[in-house]
């Protein structure tokens, strides 16, 4: 069968080929035709799939597999793919996201890996849906975090607030994509690989151009020790072989430490880790005494539902969070500082 990988010779209890476990590794010095993950990764990355979903993916396959005791998949179909979907909702209870996440991840290996044609998977037992609102932050208690971050956390704090971003957008921002000029932020590669355009606070505007004055500092000393700068997203190291060494693609939150390229042996500085981040706004958060379970989510949830409250209208609000649907947008019009729905307590009129 055309792209798919072959059958293997070992037996399980069943009759059916299994995948020896030490294959499931991706170890290095096996054959490539033996490494079904491996080949999941190359149908991925010449998709364009993100990174994080290439790790998502791979990690549900190989979950999958190993749920049928490491049958081949060529040697399955609906009913496994029902019996695995099922058993995650109904015994590990995950939500309903990572049910469908699951899913596609395995859909995705049936038809574009295996080139094993597969229907609509009748009788699944769904995750149960249920609305939860998002953790919303008063102006007050976002002032109260960001009092108690320093350096490179409340910068990336003052941003996911500020301007909307996610977490990943913050800590990888590079320096070419911040435009004091038009007190913009242009956002490469989003979630769902989209680009928008955000503003860039006046109030962090200093602090940034200091921060792009430690980069350059620590990135001329970097070039002097023989390290090269941050990886180019994509095949642009290919067009741009040099581009690396140029400051405007240096990441504004570079890393502490640097690394080296399992392929190329290249050493390079990556930028501030995201857990690093969460690590920081946690801890100012129990710092602060909060009440509420926030998060680095929580401020960009409180960015949008603030410019809300002074009237931005919900359209340039979906824009600016880069959110497809509208109604994705709209769970905010919910979380308005002014009571459950607008309305007031008749418990106030006694």
């Amino acid at each position: 069968m055309r792209g798919c990988a072959p059958f293997f010779t070992g037996m399980g209890a069943t009759s059916h080929p299994t995948i020896p476990l030490s294959h499931l590794a991706e170890r290095d010095g096996q054959p490539a035709k033996f490494r079904l993950l491996q080949q999941v990764r190359h149908a991925i990355r010449t998709r364009g799939y993100s990174a994080r979903t290439e790790k998502a993916y791979v990690g549900w396959i190989r979950r999958f597999i190993l749920f049928h005791s490491r049958r081949h998949p060529i040697t399955m179909g609906d009913a496994e793919i029902r019996e695995f979907i099922t058993h995650l909702a109904v015994n590990d209870r995950v939500a309903p996201a990572t049910q469908n996440q699951a899913l596609a991840a395995i859909l995705f290996l049936f038809k574009q890996v295996l080139r094993k044609p597969v229907g609509f998977v009748e009788g699944i037992v769904h995750s149960k849906t249920a609305r939860k609102l998002p953790v919303v932050l008063a102006t007050d208690e976002v002032r109260k975090i960001l009092e108690r971050l320093v350096g490179v956390p409340r910068l990336c704090a003052v941003l996911m607030y500020g301007s909307g971003l996610r977490v990943h957008e913050a800590v990888s921002l590079r320096i070419k994509d911040v435009d004091f000029e038009r007190s913009e932020i242009l956002v490469r590669h989003g979630k769902g690989g989209k680009d928008r355009r955000v503003p860039l606070p006046q109030s962090v505007a200093g602090a940034l151009r200091k921060q792009f004055q430690r980069v350059e500092k620590q990135f001329a000393l970097d070039l002097r020790a023989g390290l090269r700068g941050a990886a180019l997203p994509g095949a642009l190291s290919t067009k741009y072989p040099n581009a690396d060494r140029e400051l405007v693609w240096q990441y504004v939150f570079p890393a502490q430490r640097v690394y080296e390229e399992a392929n190329t042996g290249v050493r390079r500085r990556h930028h501030y880790h995201q857990s690093a981040l969460q690590r920081a706004v946690a801890t100012a958060v129990r710092d602060a005494r909060l009440t509420k379970r926030a998060t680095c989510h929580s401020l960009r949830h409180s960015f949008a539902t603030h410019l809300l409250e002074n009237g931005t209208d919900i359209r340039t609000i979906q824009e600016l969070l880069g959110h497809t649907d509208l109604r994705t947008t709209m769970i905010y019009t919910h979380v308005l500082n002014r009571g459950a729905m607008g309305v007031r307590s008749p418990a106030d009129r006694l």
